[in-house]
């Protein structure tokens, strides 16, 4: 038996799903308030902000996971990107598997973007060759875009097929 927020005690009638992580949280984002903003889309059986162990401070990310996965996913599509304290959440399906992260299989890098993409138009620009595990535009220590940005992708495939498709131009 399971308790879940906005559901009360479950008895096997759950399909949990995974994790969904969600980064770059505002310092000040508390687990009470990401449950705040994800238990409108279902019943959140766990929420965790990750601190630091040593200074209790925010390490700027933490996990959501739902009753069911069709609330995660609802709130994964409804929320990525928006702002939380004035910061827009990254928000993906948490990888348990850290060699898929870290090989790099399926990670794009993107130069020359205009200043004025996000991580929101990045994503959705990107998103239409297959599933990405994450999308982010980097700025530099004043918030402001680099010009560059990273797509990573959940099958190789999918990464090869947007630079085919970005290279020939046979996207725009």
């Amino acid at each position: 038996m399971t308790t879940c927020y906005g559901l009360g005690e479950v008895k096997g009638e759950r399909d949990q799903s995974g994790p969904l992580f969600v980064g770059n949280l505002h310092p000040h984002v508390t687990e009470q308030v990401l449950l705040s903003v994800f238990l409108p889309f279902g019943p959140v059986c766990f929420v965790k902000v990750c601190r630091d162990r040593a200074t209790n401070l925010s390490c700027g990310f933490g996990f959501v996971t739902f009753a069911h996965r069709h609330d995660a996913e609802n709130a994964l599509d409804a929320l990525i990107f928006s702002e939380l304290l004035g910061k827009p959440m990254r928000i993906m399906w948490a990888q348990r598997d850290s060699t898929l992260r870290k090989s790099g299989i399926g990670n794009i890098i993107i130069k020359g973007l205009a200043r004025d993409i996000d991580d929101l138009a990045l994503y959705d620009t990107f998103s239409c060759f297959g599933e990405v595990l994450s999308s982010r535009v980097v700025c530099d220590s004043n918030g402001q875009p680099k010009g560059y940005g990273f797509v990573h992708y959940a099958t190789p495939e999918a990464a090869v097929l947007a630079i085919e498709k970005i290279l020939n131009n046979a996207y725009y």
